[in-house]
């Protein structure tokens, strides 16, 4: 393995605290930020856990809702397949974050694929149990079309990007995030050049001379599998281009 196929390793942990007070987690979301103590104590009354080992499947795209997922610890990938099996990968969500949101709301079946991308530790929602919490809380209703709201800016981004950047600048826009993130130079998540392409939309191949053009451009460099950002600015620049 080159060092520019290598995976995007932690320098630190994201994956929060070993054990973490269900209140707070929910607490953690933004949009749930400022519900009452009552509303939160009746999400954890109907949240239930799930643990699952890094690249097992947490649930499939078409297949009836699932319920509303929350992360506790570890990461999970949201991603969607072509018909030739092509995997693009819309989002890796971590702790704090939630995810299936539209089809617990729509009754419709899950948007996209969930898998374990590391082990993880996750909470789940029932729709009925959801629905009934909405009728005897009506301020959760009003807090989850902020969620759904929230989801279609950050596909709409995500459109913007294919559009109007190349592969470059999508390249560039994406390590920035990553080390935006983490609040780090050296990337927060251990993705290969093949999950970097799915991110995207193109191929591996593609990503590896891309990389290495931003190295010889003393943009990254690589250091012991690690991609480590050199000047912010001009990756900036790059990700705005």
């Amino acid at each position: 393995m080159s060092q520019s196929d290598a995976p995007l390793k932690l320098n630190k942990s994201t994956n929060g605290a070993a054990n973490v007070e269900l209140p707070n987690l929910w607490m953690h979301v933004s949009y749930f930020a400022d519900l009452s103590d009552e509303v939160i104590a009746q999400l954890c009354a109907h949240s239930h856990p799930r643990s699952y080992r890094a690249g097992t499947i947490i649930f499939l795209e078409g297949e009836p809702t699932a319920g509303l997922f929350i992360v506790e610890r570890g990461m999970v990938k949201i991603s969607r397949f072509s018909k030739d099996g092509r995997e693009y990968i819309l989002h890796m969500v971590t702790h704090g974050d939630t995810f299936n949101d539209v089809s617990v709301l729509d009754g419709g079946s899950n948007p996209a694929t969930a898998t374990a991308h590391t082990d993880t530790k996750v909470w789940s929602v029932r729709r009925s149990d959801l629905q009934t919490l909405v009728e005897r809380h009506p301020e959760l209703a009003w807090r989850l079309i902020e969620s759904v709201a929230r989801r279609t800016r950050y596909v709409l981004d995500l459109v913007h990007d294919l559009s109007m950047r190349n592969v470059r600048g999508r390249l560039a826009n994406l390590l920035l995030e990553q080390a935006q993130q983490a609040n780090t130079d050296i990337m927060p998540q251990l993705l290969t050049q093949e999950e970097m392409a799915s991110r995207i939309g193109t191929v591996r191949e593609v990503v590896g001379r891309t990389l290495r053009s931003m190295a010889a451009d003393q943009i990254i460099e690589f250091d012991r599998h690690q991609i480590v950002v050199l000047d912010s600015v001009r990756l900036a620049e790059e990700a705005a281009a």
